[in-house]
């Protein structure tokens, strides 16, 4: 299901962050997406929570249709965003899901802006990995990667190279209008919007995130929905099982969803009622 709106709103430091929002008469919930991501991937769960939510879904700077400065891409950067972008909105509190790197970036805001924050919803991201199991999960990223900066004539040809990735697979409408929104026209054809050396320097300055650090100043409910199958394999999970036992054991008040039947890809891009439900109880009023 497509947003009933999108617009602007400032972000910190001049950055304009693009938003789409899918209406509801229930709490604000604000969606944040992974590394190579846009806000097209919450599409599946806006509908899941329509009319009970007011949702709204972000793409994070230099990323979709946001600003992409020069520099700055770092969790630091992100949580200053979305608190911007919170009192832009006329809240003063907010729910938050994170996927992959979103999961991440909700994290860190719900550490350092509790009193901004109802619930936090962890979607297949937060966990503290080893060096082993990041290289693991990099691995299963490098096809998301590798796509960006690549030029295919025409639009078509883009969402044909796409679709041939495994974890893409079966195609749907959702996907469709995910990467139909990531292409822009270049020279000599199209191309993906987000700009590699951005990510290199997020991936650099994560590199440096002790994600373990914020579970303690978490003070908001938590509900973790965890992916049982990896990326391209079964074991680049996000959540490994010691990973995932420390969130619990650290953030007083998490819960954690498995679905073991989904990787980290169809969780978003997928239908799958007990994610629905589990979301949908979760961000109840």
């Amino acid at each position: 299901m497509k947003p009933e709106k999108t617009y602007k709103m400032p972000g910190s430091e001049g950055v304009d962050i693009q938003l789409a929002e899918w209406p509801g008469s229930g709490p604000a919930v604000l969606g944040v997406h992974g590394l190579t991501a846009n806000l097209h991937c919450y599409q599946l769960l806006a509908e899941a929570l329509a009319g009970q939510n007011r949702v709204l879904a972000m793409d994070i700077r230099g990323r979709g249709l946001s600003d992409k400065p020069d520099t700055g891409y770092s969790l630091e950067k992100h949580c200053q965003d979305i608190a911007a972008v919170i009192k832009g909105l006329g809240l003063k509190r907010i729910s938050l899901m994170g996927h992959s790197l979103g999961a991440y970036i909700c994290l860190a805001f719900a550490a350092g802006y509790p009193q901004m924050v109802d619930k936090l919803v962890l979607l297949d991201g937060g966990g503290e990995l080893s060096s082993e199991q990041w290289a693991k999960v990099n691995g299963g990223i490098k096809p998301s990667v590798d796509r960006l900066g690549q030029v295919m004539p025409d639009r078509e040809a883009y969402l044909d190279m796409v679709r041939q990735a495994p974890y893409f697979n079966p195609w749907n409408q959702t996907m469709a209008d995910y990467f139909d929104y990531e292409v822009e026209a270049v020279q000599g054809g199209v191309r993906s919007r987000v700009n590699p050396d951005h990510i290199e320097e997020e991936r650099e300055n994560l590199r440096g995130i002790k994600p373990s650090s914020f579970y303690r100043q978490v003070l908001c409910p938590v509900l973790i929905v965890r992916a049982g199958k990896g990326m391209l394999n079964r074991d680049d999970v996000l959540l490994p099982t010691d990973a995932l036992e420390r969130m619990l054991r650290e953030m007083d008040r998490a819960r954690v969803v498995d679905l073991p039947d989904a990787d980290h890809f169809t969780l978003m891009f997928q239908p799958n009622p007990r994610r629905d439900q589990a979301l949908r109880e979760f961000l109840a009023p």
